[in-house]
């Protein structure tokens, strides 16, 4: 025990011996947790982590489950979302859906995915140690929820049981091919969107993908069996009739997805990156670029910026995504955004999925919604916008959805200035260049205030005429008189 004064005159006292003591505990606390883990790092490529508060706090029902939960983050919070029965009932159709006809033993199943529990734990940023989920625990969740997500998304189909197209299958089914509505039997249809909003566009609803291999191996009597393989096609049906996305990543690319929004978020990637003109670090002269934010849609129509729309490409060779923004000359070509209800959840979740996985996801989805969030964050932009066919919304009013985009980045860690993580960087420098031009200000307001009326231009032109007239007949008056 150590006696202080402060400055002030107080004494005061420091227990040392029973500090010490609890620090000490606490260490030997994370060294166990760390040797039981086999590392201090998380081994997966994709961390499945909780959305940070700062960001969470801007709106906690983008993140949150509401009709069933996977994984162990809403497991404990709401007892309703966790679906006992279906998830037993998905666990019976796996043991049911065998290559050989024969029902599994569950036991083969809980002894595979016991072996995968340290892994599977390395996947998550929270630790979860034995106190607040213990080994039974966590593999029971694992295989439930990994079942319920296979039945749900793979077509798994148990003995007496039937297809989602009607067809008996009495000795049980593992359906491959392109679902167009992946939903178990009994499911309506507002049920099916609401298990795709919370199983794929929640970062923090997800369990890894080797979960769900090891479950499908055992099951189809393949150790080389993939269930993003399966999966995929589900992912690109639904993108594609979003018109989110018209791309299709390689397998080999897909077979390293961590989680399902991962894989989702694959299929949103820019087709082309900037030349390098566009992407260079200095500026004309030889000064550094420096950027501020991005202008608004109507500042940069200001300026004699036309705003098209750019489709998506039938074959995904040109503009697969809703990412490829493109510069040409004057117009800034962008894909039109479709805007649901369940459109400012995707977005969130994908940029939540960069921000704790920057190396791994890269940042190009956050770029986008940086890009979009501070053109349209006004009624007028999101007017204007719509207009040209940019922006299709069902929502209430404009307002709405400028309030949406406004909000969309709140919280997000982000640098505009960084070329390697900024792929738009080059055209937003090249926007703003064309904005700082006295030039191209005067001549677009001219352009803006006497020739998008017609009325105004034949009065400028018959003004023009006039003085043309007026100043002939000046020279020629004259030169009569000399």
């Amino acid at each position: 025990m150590e006696n202080q004064q402060g400055q002030d005159g107080d004494i005061r006292v420091v227990n040392i011996p029973p500090l010490a003591q609890e620090l000490r505990e606490l260490l030997a606390n994370d060294h166990s947790l760390e040797a039981q883990l086999g590392g201090s790092l998380p081994s997966c490529t994709i961390v499945i982590a909780e959305v940070r508060p700062l960001t969470r706090n801007v709106d906690e029902a983008m993140y949150d489950p509401h009709h069933v939960s996977i994984g162990p983050y809403h497991l404990l919070n709401n007892k309703r979302l966790v679906r006992s029965t279906e998830k037993i009932r998905s666990l019976g159709a796996v043991l049911s859906a065998a290559s050989g006809g024969t029902p599994l033993d569950v036991e083969v199943y809980i002894q595979a995915l016991d072996g995968l529990e340290v892994q599977a734990r390395k996947c998550y940023a929270n630790s979860f140690g034995s106190n607040i989920l213990p080994s039974r625990d966590f593999v029971r969740m694992l295989l439930l929820d990994g079942c319920y997500l296979l039945v749900n998304f793979c077509k798994i189909s148990g003995g007496g049981r039937r297809s989602n197209s009607g067809a008996d299958m009495p000795n049980g089914h593992v359906q491959v091919g392109t679902p167009s509505v992946p939903a178990a039997p009994g499911f309506d249809r507002l049920e099916t969107l609401a298990v795709v909003r919370d199983v794929f566009y929640l970062a923090e609803n997800q369990i890894p993908f080797l979960v769900l291999d090891k479950i499908l191996q055992i099951t189809v009597s393949d150790p080389n069996a993939h269930a993003a393989d399966r999966i995929m096609w589900f992912v690109q049906e639904l993108l594609q009739g979003l018109q989110y996305s018209v791309a299709m990543p390689p397998q080999t690319a897909t077979r390293q997805a961590g989680n399902l929004l991962h894989l989702l978020h694959m299929h949103f990637e820019p087709t082309n990156p900037p030349p390098p003109d566009m992407a260079g670090d200095a500026a004309p002269g030889g000064k550094e670029k420096t950027l501020g934010r991005w202008r608004t849609a109507t500042e940069y129509y200001f300026v004699g910026v036309t705003f098209k729309p750019r489709p998506l490409d039938a074959g995904g060779k040109v503009v697969r995504s809703i990412l490829d923004v493109n510069l040409d000359g004057g117009t800034l070509e962008i894909p039109p955004l479709n805007i649901d209800a369940e459109t400012w959840r995707l977005l969130h979740n994908l940029m939540a999925l960069e921000q704790r996985n920057p190396g791994a996801a890269g940042n190009h989805v956050t770029a986008y919604c940086v890009f979009m969030s501070q053109l349209a964050c006004t009624a007028a932009d999101v007017d204007l916008l719509s207009s040209k066919g940019i922006i299709a919304h069902g929502l209430g009013n404009n307002g709405e959805v400028a309030h949406r985009f406004a909000d969309l980045c709140k919280g997000i860690m982000f640098t505009l200035d960084d070329p390697r993580g900024n792929y738009l960087r080059g055209i937003c420098w090249a926007l703003e260049e064309r904005f700082q031009s006295r030039f191209r200000r005067w001549t677009a307001w001219l352009v803006r205030k006497y020739f998008d009326n017609p009325w105004l231009f034949i009065g400028l032109v018959a003004a023009a005429v006039g003085l043309a007239c007026t100043v002939v007949q000046a020279v020629y008056a004259v030169l009569s008189y000399k």
